[in-house]
């Protein structure tokens, strides 16, 4: 639809009151979407890491540096996306003076979907949605998807292209001698996006 920038700003502070889980307790703030109401890509993680929850914005932190090498490297403005999670709220568990992220569970993401399709009711109907790991992939096409299944495969999404990818995190966390080729297959996927969206 891609329809006025006010009506995600109306969604982001509705989302500051949500309540559906009890994930907002210990969260310093929703970290709702970022990006133009007129974008033709809609890039969907997770949660909110650390960095992100004390910001207030989504992929600001160590895998949001990986996320805009990965977008430059494959010729796509970041400004020019929209970038979201499928869980709004950061889920961790302290460690020391740490505060190390813990997976959403199936009931944590199920409640906050409701805030995912409206962005996505907001913003361009045939926008290339990218979903960035498992958890997205499983929020937006249910809990039987697999990244290595989808990656490369023809995507649909009510109607939109879509795109299966690696979480950037996964660049963090893998051996040196894999995070050379796991950073070149998110290039990869996310310059599918782009020619998708034309």
């Amino acid at each position: 639809m891609g329809r006025s920038p006010d009506e995600l700003a109306v969604l982001a502070a509705e989302a500051e009151r949500c309540r559906a889980c009890d994930l907002w307790e210990r969260a310093t703030q929703t970290v709702f979407g970022a990006g133009p109401a007129t974008a033709r890509i809609v890039l969907v993680g997770e949660q909110p890491g650390d960095a992100e929850d004390r910001a207030g914005a989504p992929f600001v932190g160590p895998a949001g540096r990986v996320l805009d090498e990965a977008l430059a490297d494959a010729h796509i403005e970041r400004g020019d996306v929209y970038v979201t999670n499928a869980v709004k709220h950061f889920k961790w568990e302290p460690r020391g003076k740490r505060r190390i992220h813990q997976r959403p569970n199936r009931t944590e993401i199920v409640a906050c979907r409701r805030w995912l399709e409206a962005e996505l009711d907001v913003l361009p109907a045939k926008a290339v949605v990218v979903a960035l790991g498992a958890t997205a992939g499983q929020a937006l096409f249910g809990p039987s998807f697999r990244v290595g299944a989808a990656r490369g495969r023809e995507l649909h999404l009510d109607g939109r292209p879509a795109v299966g990818t690696i979480h950037p995190s996964a660049v963090l966390r893998a051996e040196a001698e894999e995070r050379a080729e796991l950073y070149d297959g998110l290039v990869a996927d996310l310059g599918r996006a782009a020619r998708l969206a034309g």
